[in-house]
């Protein structure tokens, strides 16, 4: 009996054995399955073949990579994610993971996010990427949309201000009872309306439409856009104020970030570092080959004088701190963009 026993308790354990080695292999599956799939990081910007998409290819190979194929990227360039409104609650809420536009656009999220484009702050191109880069204020703003579901891990300079219209401008009077697309902040209304103009918000893939059809009449923004997108085409004037500059911020989805393994937010946040500092010397290539672009075909570039200019700025320059004083945070956000600007200068 004994010898019964010892053999049907060698056989229970060899069962138990095997069935629990196949209980744990059939739990273990999905972790499997899990980390040989990569997971969609889909990347949005209203833009096509600017600095914006560049940005998006230069942090997608840098993911890519450091994740070691974990993660894997999808680009949508030219608003094929929606318009900027829909990519950014997409982003909000996780459906999107990472979008690439001008900070203004996120001015309705919160208002802070509209101090870069303050007249005056910049003297150059240069200027403004080493404030940009700076940490503490790069730190601090790219922390803006925390409490929103955005969190910030790029920022970037795109080009210097410039105002492209259907009719010829000779001087910055011809903006005088025009309408003009603007991002839509408080202070790109306010220079247009210090131009007596109207500022007509507007989503970038209904511009193109709107100058042709003269629903509006001319935009401010950069070259570098006008170009990629053929606004020679509708509207081939271009008075180069550079009054002002574009800057383009990266913002993550916090939903989709906080589930990802600690090293892998470092990939994406590293990543987004890397790609807003090897983007500039392309953007600043690019930039300089896109006068040549518009003039090929057929476009005009009126520059203002220097008295001109100083004219101009002496109107722009106290934009920034007039609309900034209305809101407490706005404008310790802007006093501590006026100082680093000072300290990199």
């Amino acid at each position: 009996m004994k010898k019964d026993l010892g053999l049907i308790n060698g056989t229970t354990r060899r069962t138990l054995v095997h069935g629990f080695t196949a209980a744990a292999g059939a739990l273990a599956m999905p972790a499997i399955v899990r980390a040989q799939t990569p997971q969609v990081m889909k990347v949005g910007t209203p833009t096509l073949n600017d600095d914006q998409h560049e940005w998006m290819k230069i942090f997608a190979a840098a993911v890519e990579s450091g994740s070691k194929g974990a993660i894997k990227a999808e680009l949508y360039p030219a608003s094929q994610l929606g318009s900027a409104p829909r990519m950014i609650e997409g982003a909000q809420l996780g459906t999107i993971q990472v979008v690439v536009l001008p900070p203004e656009f996120l001015s309705g999220v919160d208002s802070r996010y509209e101090i870069l484009g303050a007249p005056g702050v910049f003297k150059d191109i240069g200027h403004a990427q080493r404030c940009l880069q700076s940490p503490e204020f790069n730190q601090a703003f790219l922390s803006i949309g925390d409490a929103k579901g955005l969190k910030g891990i790029g920022l970037f300079i795109n080009a210097q201000m410039i105002i492209n219209c259907r009719t010829k401008l000779e001087t910055v009077a011809d903006i005088a009872n025009k309408k003009i697309r603007i991002l839509g902040s408080a202070i790109q209304t306010e220079q247009v309306k210090r131009l007596k103009g109207t500022g007509i918000p507007m989503a970038l893939g209904e511009v193109l439409p709107a100058v042709q059809q003269g629903t509006i009449d001319g935009v401010l923004g950069s070259l570098p856009v006008m170009t990629a997108l053929r606004f020679y085409d509708a509207a081939k004037y271009i008075l180069d104020t550079e009054h002002a500059t574009i800057s383009v911020v990266s913002v993550v989805s916090k939903v989709w970030y906080e589930k990802l393994p600690k090293d892998l937010q470092a990939v994406v946040d590293q990543a987004g570092k890397k790609a807003s500092v090897d983007v500039y010397p392309w953007a600043i290539d690019f930039n300089e080959k896109q006068r040549k672009v518009w003039t090929d075909n057929g476009g005009e570039i009126v520059k203002l004088s220097p008295d001109a200019h100083a004219e101009l700025m002496k109107l722009m320059r106290p934009i920034g701190a007039e609309v900034a004083s209305r809101k407490p945070a706005e404008k310790a956000l802007f006093d501590l963009l006026v100082k680093t600007a000072e300290t990199t200068a």
